[in-house]
């Protein structure tokens, strides 16, 4: 987990969704999958909270999306914010953009780079994986 603060909160752009996570957010990685993409329109910089540690303030706008035979992702219905992913486990995925600042968090890495778009490269000296988990050879 990342950084030394243990309330944090977010929400949508209009408001319709607010939460707050009363625990550390874990590192933050940037995910270049082709769903994130679509998603947001770019890839995704995301944190985990523990599911224990994450509360819903205001959901009136909040809808989900099961994107895959395992896990859903969460929007503002009213604003088209993208806010979440969701497999069911431990710990709730958050973008990390959704946020208020102060953060304190810091870009960890970078996973599924097999899958990025061709428009951009990523140039900076974080660690790359394939997947999740699949770590890149140094090139």
């Amino acid at each position: 987990m990342a950084g030394d603060a243990t309330r944090f909160s977010g929400g949508c752009l209009c408001g319709a969704v607010r939460y707050e996570v009363t625990g550390p957010l874990a590192e933050p990685h940037a995910c270049h999958c082709g769903q994130c993409r679509r998603q947001s329109g770019h890839y995704v910089v995301a944190t985990g909270a523990a599911r224990a540690d994450f509360a819903l303030t205001e959901s009136r706008g909040l809808k989900w999306y099961c994107s895959s035979g395992w896990a859903r992702r969460g929007f503002c219905a009213d604003c088209g914010s993208a806010l979440f992913w969701d497999d069911g486990g431990a710990e709730v995925s958050i973008n990390a953009g959704s946020l208020d600042p102060p953060t304190g968090l810091t870009l960890a890495r970078h996973i599924f780079v097999d899958d990025k778009a061709d428009y951009y490269e990523i140039d900076d000296r974080l660690p790359k994986f394939a997947g999740y988990d699949r770590p890149l050879d140094p090139a």
